[in-house]
């Protein structure tokens, strides 16, 4: 059971959300109650499902309540007070020696430099992986920030402007709870590569699928270069999964104190063509196949990745794309409610009968 996706009480969103820390509050109070109603019933519970995006769609790109834009202070507040808040949760669920497991799911795609001869492009993809990946992790499994991302966070801020409120009791709860996870959950889609740039900030969120018109540029960070020697879709999602074994590894070498990985999300959204009552979406086959063989290389370098999880069952409304960006297995006439096997599900029922990735 997931206690938060993307669903904080109206009340306490217009109040700040998780910039305000009495939020932090009435989140561990709310996870009691579930823990205690529901202890009999649910083995797995994780506490946010994507605090990155949460962060970057309400104060980066703007796609979230409250739109706010580029405001790089509150992206990272926002998430270092949600890491709070899961560590409290963790502590409260460990200490009281509650059935079943706990843990959290992060979206972590992976960031790479456009010229890895670049030092300029090499750093834009590590400033870019702070923002996204390693600010989380770090609260996660270290505790606290190590000193490449205070480094890379203070040079963020320096060009954007803004302070931290990390206090020594935040750091006290995050190193408590950092052994405590019982598992993470990595949500994959796509793969990002960085070049250096120090113009204006501009992002342009693609959300009609209309390839070719995002636009991501950070003052001082970096900018997505999307004219790279690899296939994406129609929202400009570079597909790479190679990207998720590197995620997966980086989790192994640099956060050892993990202790197992289910990936909790992955698939291809795409402009499905309905045809003859169904969907030959092969290059949703391939999507899938390609991942699952990129987590089994992962498994055999010592990787402890214990389950898949495919995005979506069915197509559903998607946040910040509505109804056209299709991620199921079955086709749905949203107009009528019916549901229709793609080519995808019958392939996927087959691999998950004979666990043979064909």
């Amino acid at each position: 059971m997931r206690l938060h996706h993307f669903d904080t009480p109206e009340v306490l969103h217009s109040d700040g959300d998780f910039l305000n820390r009495e939020n932090v509050e009435h989140f561990v109070n709310y996870a009691k109650y579930c823990f205690e109603e529901y202890k009999e019933k649910v083995n797995y519970w994780t506490t946010f499902n994507e605090i990155g995006p949460i962060g970057d769609g309400q104060y980066l790109n703007g796609k979230f309540l409250p739109g706010i834009k580029y405001d790089l202070e509150k992206v990272f507040q926002s998430h270092h007070n949600m890491m709070v808040a899961h560590a409290k949760v963790v502590a409260y669920f460990k200490d009281n020696n509650l059935p079943g497991e706990v843990g959290i799911v992060h979206v972590l795609p992976t960031k790479y430099p456009y010229d890895p001869e670049k030092p300029e492009d090499v750093l834009a993809a590590e400033l870019e992986d702070i923002i996204h990946n390693k600010f989380i992790l770090d609260a996660t499994y270290l505790g606290d920030y190590s000193e490449d991302t205070r480094t890379g966070l203070k040079q963020i801020l320096s060009v954007h402007g803004g302070e931290l409120d990390i206090r020594d009791e935040d750091i006290k709860v995050l190193t408590y709870a950092k052994d405590m996870n019982d598992f993470l959950g990595i949500n994959y889609y796509m793969s990002d590569w960085m070049r250096a740039y120090e113009g204006e900030t501009s992002i342009t969120h693609n959300s009609r699928g209309e390839e070719g018109s995002s636009e991501y540029k950070i003052e001082g960070v970096g900018q997505r270069e999307f004219d790279v020697d690899v296939p994406r879709t129609n929202w400009d999602w570079m597909i790479y999964p190679q990207g998720l074994y590197d995620q997966i590894m980086r989790i192994v070498e640099e956060y050892p104190n993990y202790k197992k990985i289910y990936i909790t999300e992955n698939g291809l959204g795409y402009k499905d063509e309905f045809v003859d009552n169904t969907v030959y979406d092969d290059e949703r086959i391939d999507y899938i196949r390609q991942h699952l063989l990129a987590i089994h290389d992962a498994i055999q370098d010592g990787a402890d990745v214990r389950g898949y999880f495919l995005w979506s069952l069915m197509d559903v409304f998607s946040w910040s794309n509505g109804y056209e960006k299709r991620y199921g297995l079955f086709y749905i006439d949203f107009e009528t409610q019916e549901r229709y096997p793609k080519k995808s599900a019958y392939w996927y029922k087959k691999l998950a009968e004979t666990r043979v990735i064909k």
